[in-house]
């Protein structure tokens, strides 16, 4: 079975797509594709309520040999993945709820802090899609203990205070005076949250606006513990899938508190897979198998 999947550009966007064609063993072939301007945009909403189907609104796609499906996320991506799913005869399957679009792709993978309505066509999720793979950023050595932090950044769901954060990481390095802390952060983190990281003595310690690389599988892979701060339905889902490592949540400050990635940490915490962090520790360390949750969608 081989996916045509389409780019918005945005990484978010694209590894979800990525992760569903290899979790449910299709090869693949990734293009981009663009809209024509916000006119165009809009018109693919208009168009898909009337029923119209035009390769007019998109930049043109170069569709090279035999696909089954048309797989893409984003709304940049909706409009133009049931075109060329017609156009091919193949499936469309959209990644994420397609807010705006009509829900009659031949199959929605959607979270469920989206609240997605309950269709014959749709499979709800409780995390987002992802592929999480060592690349070898970090090799931990024998025999070591590690602990793991993950940070992220200010949002317009939410922001981080750098105050708050250091109590936290007091109490981590009081938890677990012997062990190996790492520690990474990401291009969002403030820079007064990456001045009070470094006055903690890590054991590696990964700032993203000096070194620019992703440690975090590798961090996963190795971690007995994974501190994250709940600001990222991408680094939450990698967390609660991947590893052995017990997974706590650091508390952010959310503008909204019924915001998509707080409802998710709601979610995840009742199942039991993560713990919010209060100074105590929670030993949630079942992970959710998404390659066995795709089984049977196609």
């Amino acid at each position: 079975m081989k996916a045509l999947v389409l780019s918005d550009g945005k990484p978010g966007h694209v590894n979800q797509s990525l992760a569903f064609a290899e979790l449910s063993g299709c090869d693949h072939d990734l293009v981009e594709v663009r809209t024509r301007g916000r006119l165009a945009k809009g018109l693919g909403y208009l168009f898909d309520r009337c029923g119209v189907y035009s390769s007019s609104l998109f930049t043109p796609v170069t569709c090279d040999g035999h696909y089954d499906l048309v797989v893409s996320a984003g709304s940049e991506t909706y409009y133009a993945n049931k075109v060329l799913a017609r156009q091919l005869r193949v499936r469309s399957v959209a990644i994420m709820l397609p807010r705006g679009f009509r829900y009659d792709f031949n199959l929605i993978l959607a979270q469920e802090h989206d609240n997605p309505p309950s269709r014959d066509n749709l499979v709800s999720l409780p995390i987002n899609l992802c592929r999480v793979s060592p690349q070898g950023v970090f090799r931990p050595e024998p025999d070591r203990r590690y602990i793991s932090l993950i940070i992220g950044g200010n949002s317009r769901h939410c922001r981080l205070d750098a105050a708050a954060l250091k109590v936290r990481v007091e109490e981590i390095f009081a938890l677990f005076p012997a062990a190996d802390k790492l520690v990474t952060t990401s291009r969002r983190t403030p820079d007064e949250v990456e001045r009070m990281l470094e006055t903690f003595d890590f054991a590696d310690r990964v700032i993203y606006s000096r070194t620019p690389k992703n440690p975090i599988p590798d961090y996963l892979a190795c971690s007995e513990h994974v501190f994250l701060t709940g600001d990222s339905t991408s680094m939450v889902s990698e967390a609660v899938s991947f590893g052995n490592g017990c997974v706590e949540i650091l508390p952010v400050d959310y503008r909204r508190p019924d915001s998509k990635i707080a409802a998710m940490i709601s979610h995840l915490e009742k199942r039991g897979l993560l713990h919010v962090f209060d100074g105590s520790l929670g030993h949630c360390r079942d992970k959710i198998d998404l390659q066995q949750l795709l089984k049977g969608v196609l």
